[in-house]
């Protein structure tokens, strides 16, 4: 092997990146991982900074659970549209920690257990039968693609997405006494579905906040407009909020798994078009399919890299095939305003459809039974008697 050839490259240091170098070596300790990245750490991300427990599900048997370490879980969730809302107790914690401390703390926990980091752009990628070469200078067995919704691994295959976005903006706001120590999502009342304004409690005196919504045909929202549907939604956030930026979301579908071909490139997180498609939540994807992803890397027949695809497409299935699906018909019905009223009445009756609707949201959830009676139950009151939840 040359001085720049390795088992695994991976483009892209996020959390789908990091957690790939982890799971890989988690399984070969001695395997040559490179991670590359065309920023250096800690860089600032946009995104909502949530962190579900089932992230530390899969960060923890990788060594990793620490990157929580210091930061204050919350235990509570409001969610509101319009007169219906609900405030509940989640059966598990979760944490809001800037994307600038998580992905740095997750690249140390990477380069502490082997991986070489390397500043780098990638620009071209070209592979055969036994190996991936990038830039015409870094050579590979296999390559995983973890560099984002508009990934230059994927546009160098020629494997552009076409699939469902949404656009959302992100900015940090002084929190409240109100909302202290809870995450708040309120829905929009307009005429785009779904939408809705986030304000999550960091536990250091700043909330995470911003809005976002789905795309359709036309021309895209400016920054102008969702600043303003936030400010409606959660007054006084823009006046008080600052470091806003704004970024696009790949929502993930039923057919996610025309996104992986056959092959030595594996796709995860937010390049593989992973992002719940309910919530927007991309960072438990992200790293369950990271570790995937290396562990698939190193665990291939060293004269079958070309199985590596088919071997990782069907590892992904198995675990979030189902819940994709489910989230997929949930993301679906919740275009019409009625049902999510319906999902924060039911959860107003039962703590345990509350539970089905937080799993499903955050984590890898699927509409239960419970929930679909809940909310077939609930659709049915609030034709017949609308209700103000509380």
């Amino acid at each position: 092997m040359t001085a720049d050839s390795w088992d695994l490259v991976i483009v892209g240091a996020g959390p789908a990146g990091a957690t790939a170098a982890l799971g890989a070596l988690a399984h070969r300790p001695d395997a040559r991982v490179l991670l590359l990245d065309r920023e250096r750490f800690p860089r600032d991300k946009s995104c909502g900074d949530g962190i579900a427990p089932h992230v530390l599900d899969v960060l923890g048997p990788l060594g990793a659970a620490g990157v929580v370490d210091g930061w204050e879980p919350l235990q509570h969730l409001e969610l509101s549209r319009g007169d219906h809302a609900v405030r509940g107790r989640m059966a598990r914690p979760v944490w809001v920690i800037p994307r600038e401390v998580f992905d740095a703390r997750l690249v140390d926990q990477a380069v502490a257990a082997g991986a070489e980091l390397r500043h780098h752009r990638v620009r071209q990628v070209r592979t055969d039968d036994s190996v991936v070469l990038l830039d015409e200078e870094i050579r590979a067995r296999v390559v995983v693609a973890a560099d984002g919704a508009r990934s230059a691994v994927r546009s160098a295959l020629g494997g552009d997405r076409s699939g469902r976005q949404a656009l959302a903006i992100r900015g940090y706001a002084p929190t409240p006494a109100d909302r202290a120590g809870r995450q708040v999502i309120r829905y929009g009342e307009g005429e785009v579905q779904p939408s809705y304004a986030w304000a999550f409690d960091r536990g250091d005196g700043l909330s995470n906040v911003g809005y976002g919504e789905l795309l359709g045909d036309g021309r895209p929202p400016s920054r102008r407009w969702l600043l303003d549907q936030l400010e409606q939604l959660i007054p006084g956030t823009v006046e008080h909020g600052e470091r806003w930026r704004g970024h696009h979301l790949p929502l993930s579908g039923w057919g996610w798994r025309r996104e992986q071909p056959d092959g030595p490139v594996l796709y995860a997180g937010d390049a593989a078009g992973l992002v719940n498609p309910m919530t927007g939540e991309g960072i438990y994807y992200a790293v369950a399919t990271g570790a995937l992803a290396g562990r698939t890397a190193v665990t291939c027949p060293d004269d079958e890299p070309a199985n590596a695809g088919a071997r990782y497409r069907a590892a992904v299935r198995g675990v979030l095939d189902q819940h994709l699906r489910h989230t997929s018909l949930a993301a679906r019905l919740t275009r019409a305003p009625e049902v999510v009223e319906a999902g924060i009445t039911g959860a107003v009756r039962d703590q345990r459809t509350f539970d089905d609707l937080v799993e499903l949201g955050l984590g890898d959830g699927l509409l239960t039974p419970r929930l679909v009676v809940s909310l077939g139950g609930a659709l049915l009151r609030n034709r017949i008697m609308p209700t103000k939840g509380s």
